[in-house]
């Protein structure tokens, strides 16, 4: 069973290679999630069985400021879903006769008949401001309850996560398992100056969306706009030149982001493996009061490789700051699933 977290898409669209690769592995993989990365994984594997899972229900503030205390506010509830999807994760594993969970950042989705439950996570530190120690250390208290904890970036000092994935002292069930993308970089015409590439929690992802679009609507600029959103309703913006999608998966969306020059989006971290894949260049705008992203803006910008601005900073002229940093790259290691998956073989 592989398991994973609907908080944004980034968590759904980073699975996809395993997925893929528990087939041609000869696994059978049943996917258990909820919202849209459910909806997403559905679109992205129709034949394969999918589980709804309890929803966290993780939305943000409209004021980054109060984003810790919100989540702190809301632990209850996404304590409650912990426990429920852990009930549930028994009933699955006797229903479906499961072997084997992968399970991206749903701490509940594991069981003690098994000992082949691995946790993905980029985070093995938590940043919240001041209370850094404190959401370290439950993190990894959730971690130690599993069999393995993979984590998608490279070990060696020159990495992508920095000290997210790179404590002082980690876990000892952590494996460093390379970056994860189910994009392939290709050769393909230049179509558009910016790719703007949307994902997230609501309301910052709508926030965000209304601040671009009204910011580039008179921009005189080729411009693919991908809101992130799972719907077939369309978005009717006139007198703009822009192309909106609500939401491209596959291989429109490998295609989309390798003919675009410049990449504008979140500095999440499932979007910074994709870009350094294909060896973009990109501007991020943070989500307002998410410590993880914020730092990895700043780290990006600090090595020289893309600049970033707040939210609430953000106007045409930034983007001019694109050209004077070198753009993502790929790091070399990438995984080997057939190594990775033999885990789920041993007695």
């Amino acid at each position: 069973m592989v398991a994973i977290l609907n908080w944004g898409l980034g968590h759904a669209t980073r699975c996809i290679p395993i997925i893929k690769e528990l087939q041609l592995n000869d696994f059978e993989p049943i996917i258990a999630s909820d919202g849209q990365a459910l909806e997403l994984l559905k679109k992205e594997f129709p034949g394969l069985n999918h589980i709804e899972l309890p929803s966290y229900n993780i939305q943000y503030s409209k004021n980054g400021r109060y984003l810790k205390w919100k989540m702190i506010k809301d632990s209850p509830k996404i304590l409650k879903a912990i426990r429920e999807e852990n009930e549930l994760t028994s009933k699955i594993v006797e229903s479906y006769n499961i072997q084997g969970i992968i399970s991206d950042n749903r701490f509940g989705v594991r069981s003690k008949k098994l000992k082949k439950n691995v946790f993905i996570t980029h985070q093995l530190n938590v940043l919240s401001g001041s209370t850094s120690f404190l959401s370290s250390y439950i993190h990894q208290q959730y971690i130690g309850k599993f069999d393995q904890c993979w984590v998608p970036d490279v070990e060696k000092e020159s990495n992508l996560s920095g000290i997210l994935g790179h404590p002082k002292m980690k876990p000892k069930n952590v494996k460093y398992i390379g970056l994860l993308s189910r994009l392939e970089k290709r050769r393909t015409p230049e179509l558009y100056d910016f790719l703007v590439l949307l994902s997230g929690p609501e309301p910052q992802r709508s926030i965000l969306e209304s601040i671009l679009l009204k910011k580039l609507k008179k921009y005189e600029a080729r411009i693919l706009f991908i809101r992130g959103v799972i719907s077939e309703e369309k978005l009717n913006l006139p007198d703009t030149t822009i192309e909106i999608k609500n939401y491209l998966y596959g291989k429109a969306l490998e295609e989309a982001i390798n003919s675009s020059k410049y990449i504008i989006s979140r500095s999440g971290y499932t979007t910074l493996m994709d870009l350094a894949k294909l060896h973009k260049k990109a501007f991020f705008i943070p989500t307002p009061g998410q410590k993880e992203q914020e730092y990895l803006a700043k780290r990006l910008e600090k090595l020289g490789i893309a600049p970033f601005c707040k939210q609430e900073k953000f106007d045409l002229t930034q983007l001019k700051r694109i050209e004077d940093y070198k753009g993502l790259s790929d790091f070399g290691n990438h995984t080997v699933f057939r190594d990775l998956f033999s885990f789920f073989e041993r007695e």
